[in-house]
């Protein structure tokens, strides 16, 4: 199978499909790692309102997609950026997508996305107002069951002057938490307003604060996912995490090594790149807990070019790439955004996406693949 696929100056020539498309595998029972897919939502394309206003949600579509990943075995990280938290996704809309995925599949592993986003961070005037915030948003999520994935605040950045305030607004937090939450100490390449994050401009000076909320709270905290696209980084702080406190990568560039581990340790995951390779991680999984690294490498490694791909500089517009691949692989009818996000990447990086899902397997279905990308490229002028 071919289709004509352009380069950045237009020019055309024929790309030949070589993928496999790989198989699904179901995550089993106690697997070596814990995963966590940071899911997308399916937005609704018909609706008559701006972009730039009030998201909305096709929750058919979004729900479908929820039972997709806990088919697969994945626990999900729901409410989070990947689903446009804070960039389309208020917090409303939030907290109705974590009621109803929990209606939807109440038994899976899911953990939710808790932040002060109802919060202009404008607004925010001192530590109490994110406080307040915070504690809203725990409230709101454990009365309808959820556990909680204690997310980083655009407020709390911008009115925090040093270190200590961050160690007093998330141990008030953690101490409000009814059962162990996972921290995300999210980079400011992926939301530039959290630049200075934990008080401090150097990674050393930050992680000591955050090493030291969760040393302080850790009965308290189930992990932490660090999301800095840096693997030193995450390894350094890997091995100095209290015991029983567990490091979630959020890596999208060096997940493969992160979660095999050395030995000193390994990290779990939380990725949003595990929306697209899901049908890969049961596989990767299972092939790690039977102790065949070599083929846990050569499950996931092939998937790191795609991954850097989308993930690349501006990298909050990642989200566009995960539900381009959604779209193609026939999970959703449509390419349309919350926000108008598929808009913010360009014609050449789709083109690019779609050779190397291709490349390594993870076009579920060429033939609907094709024909949604040349629908695509016809959008473009493109004949």
């Amino acid at each position: 199978m071919k289709i004509a696929l352009p380069d950045s100056s237009g020019h055309l020539s024929n790309y030949p499909l070589t993928g496999t498309p790989i198989t699904p595998t179901p995550l089993g029972a106690d697997p070596a790692r814990i995963v966590f897919s940071a899911a997308h939502v399916v937005a609704d394309p018909f609706t008559a309102s701006d972009p730039s206003g009030k998201a909305a949600v096709d929750w058919d579509g979004t729900m479908a997609f929820r039972r997709h990943l806990t088919d697969l075995g994945l626990g999900i990280a729901e409410a989070m950026d990947t689903a446009q938290r804070g960039m389309g996704l208020d917090w409303p809309g939030a907290l109705e997508l974590i009621t109803r995925t929990k209606q939807e599949v109440p038994d899976a592993l899911v953990f939710n996305g808790c932040g002060t986003d109802q919060l202009d961070p404008n607004d925010a005037r001192t530590l109490d107002d994110v406080r307040r915030a915070y504690l809203d948003q725990v409230d709101a999520i454990q009365h309808v069951g959820g556990r909680i994935i204690l997310m980083a605040s655009r407020a709390l950045a911008r009115v925090a002057t040093k270190p200590d305030d961050y160690i007093s607004v998330y141990g008030d937090v953690l101490r409000a938490c009814d059962e162990p939450v996972i921290l995300h100490w999210l980079g400011e390449m992926f939301d530039p307003a959290l630049a200075g994050y934990w008080g401090a401009n150097t990674f050393a000076q930050s992680q000591e604060t955050a090493l030291t909320i969760i040393n302080e709270n850790a009965s308290k905290v189930d992990g932490i996912k660090i999301s800095l696209l840096d693997k030193d980084k995450e390894i350094e702080m890997r091995r100095q995490l209290p015991a029983g406190v567990k490091m979630y990568t959020g890596d999208d560039f060096n997940y493969p090594e992160l979660i095999a581990g050395d030995d000193q340790g390994y990290s779990h995951a939380l990725l949003g790149i595990f929306d697209p390779l899901a049908v890969a991680v049961g596989k990767a999984i299972g092939q790690l807990g039977a102790a065949d690294v070599t083929g846990f490498r050569a499950t996931l490694d092939p998937t790191v070019p795609l991954a850097r791909l989308i993930f690349r500089a501006p990298t909050q517009y990642y989200k566009t790439g995960v539900v381009f691949l959604a779209w193609l692989n026939g999970h959703q009818d449509h390419f349309v955004m919350l926000n108008g996000a598929q808009a913010m990447r360009p014609l050449p990086y789709f083109v690019e996406c779609f050779r190397l899902a291709d490349q390594c397997g993870l076009l579920a279905d060429p033939d609907l693949a094709v024909a949604r990308m040349r629908r695509m490229l016809a959008v473009y002028g493109v004949a």
